[in-house]
């Protein structure tokens, strides 16, 4: 049977992560393409490819395409004549790229819910205000389509899910913690798109606690985790996708995302937000210039991708689940440790972006393999968690797992 076409659309720090790990798995896949409204930005990535030695990136082909037209996606599709699509461009862009997919029966996969840029933090649960409405559409098309398959969400939905099948009949209590123990060096910087990643913060803070949606503020609620590798960190509750998908699968139990932060961190978010300098509408200046405050703030911060040669440090990101087998309770902690160092010199990116850029190549492949190929609508967590975890290990994102036998490898 011929392997599958891949289609990445993207170019940012996440892209490039993963169109390096397509071009490692190259075996798996038929052609390669890159699209990007910028092409430069995809064809510097593929220059990248080309300077680790990959011999493959003289056939990845790059295109310009404006992602928020879902025709011109559907387009590219079919001159492509891709079967795999891989979003990793910026949640703005989800429905048109994944409406593409359903006019032209491509398989989908995402790393982010959807965001509408002129609203921040809708109504609970997320999925239900955008991807869960063309549920139907995929099954009727036959389109496989899976949703966050980034790293938190993601594979952290996949630890839940593992959790699951392998140790738990009843799961009380989700705990998502996520915590970057690097530095980069700068005086403030954001470690993806900084107005998606203030975007997440701005908002209430959501979660699904004594089976009902809870509201925060951000900030309000934190405390301290003593975790591998990187030790005792504090970290704050959070509103975070994975939250929207999980609380559907698993309606028993309490989903929280924890995410660390430093006080530096939270000054200066709050000096930008009590001025006013992280809102999504526009606003007129005193010479009449309309500008949007967040998109400004956007264009003078460090390009995330530039934060990538010199990080150094650690992240840590799992999930601490609690219930209980035949009445027993127990716990279990499930998680990865990335190294910055390590992401730079394998594929010239900080660990965030290889945290995130990783898995979505691996569920391709599981796609291409036919064991994810599923011809419907699905968030990571309604998937055989192993495979995915097991394939994640020889792609560079080894799972670990405390549990009443201590730390060991998956």
């Amino acid at each position: 049977m011929a392997k599958p076409n891949v289609l990445i659309i993207g170019a940012g720090g996440v892209a490039q992560v993963a169109a390096h790990k397509v071009a490692q798995r190259a075996d798996d896949f038929g052609e390669i393409h890159m699209a990007n409204r910028t092409r430069a930005k995809a064809d510097a990535i593929v220059q990248s490819i080309r300077d680790k030695g990959h011999a493959v990136a003289e056939r990845i082909a790059t295109h310009t395409l404006d992602g928020m037209d879902s025709a011109a996606v559907a387009a590219l599709i079919r001159q492509t004549g891709a079967r795999i699509v891989i979003n990793v461009g910026s949640p703005f862009i989800n429905m048109t790229v994944l409406q593409g997919c359903i006019d032209t029966g491509a398989a989908y996969i995402d790393t982010a819910i959807h965001e509408d840029p002129a609203k921040i933090c809708e109504a609970a649960p997320w999925y239900a205000n955008y991807e869960w409405k063309r549920r139907e559409d995929c099954e009727n098309s036959g389109v496989t389509a899976i949703l966050g398959a980034g790293f938190d969400p993601g594979v952290v939905n996949a630890y839940a899910r593992l959790a699951e099948d392998e140790y738990f009949d009843k799961i009380d209590e989700i705990d998502i913690v996520d915590i970057n123990a690097g530095n980069h060096g700068r005086y403030f910087a954001t470690n993806f798109d900084p107005e998606i990643n203030f975007r997440e913060f701005t908002g209430k803070v959501i979660t699904w606690q004594g089976g009902k949606w809870q509201e925060n503020a951000m900030f309000e609620v934190g405390r301290e985790w003593d975790l591998p590798v990187v030790g005792k960190r504090t970290a704050y509750l959070s509103g975070h996708d994975e939250i929207h998908s999980l609380a559907a699968r698993y309606p028993q139990a309490d989903v929280r995302f924890w995410m660390g932060f430093g006080d530096h961190y939270i000054n200066v978010f709050t000096v930008l937000k009590n001025l006013g300098l992280l809102s999504e509408h526009p606003v007129k200046t005193a010479e009449g210039l309309e500008v949007v405050p967040l998109k400004v703030v956007k264009a003078v911060l460090p390009d995330p991708a530039s934060l990538a040669a010199g990080y150094t440090g650690k992240t840590c990101i799992g999930d601490l689940v609690k219930g209980s087998r035949d009445g027993k309770q127990g716990e279990v902690f499930i998680y990865n440790v990335a190294d910055h160092e390590e992401a730079f010199a394998e594929v010239g990116s900080q660990g965030i972006s290889y945290t995130a850029g990783v898995p979505p190549v691996a569920a391709a492949v599981l796609i291409a393999r036919g064991d994810w190929d599923v011809k419907r609508m699905v968030n990571v967590e309604d998937l055989p968690a192993r495979p995915f975890l097991e394939l994640l290990g020889e792609m560079g994102l080894p799972t670990r797992i405390i549990d009443e036998n201590g730390d060991r490898p998956l």
